[in-house]
């Protein structure tokens, strides 16, 4: 009998790079979480008030997504 490539619906497995990708959006939504928890709690010990608390979270968010989103993709990369 032949040996059907792929399983018997026709599925294959995802690129390397598709694996970068997702590793890259995995480690950019949880550097986001993170910034968003430890931003959060450094607002609130340092009692930002008004828009303060937004623009403080908003720059953790940012400064914790992009080492998350790029040591993951990585890491994804070695195991391709």
């Amino acid at each position: 009998m032949p040996v059907i490539v792929g399983g018997p619906y026709g599925q294959s497995q995802p690129s390397c790079f598709d694996k970068i990708k997702v590793g890259f959006m995995m480690g950019c939504t949880v550097g986001m979480v993170a910034g968003a928890v430890f931003g959060t709690v450094s607002c609130l010990r340092v009692g930002m008030r008004r828009q303060e608390p937004i623009d403080g979270i908003g720059k953790t968010l940012m400064q914790s997504s992009y080492p998350f989103g790029i040591f993951m993709p990585i890491g994804m990369g070695i195991w391709c």
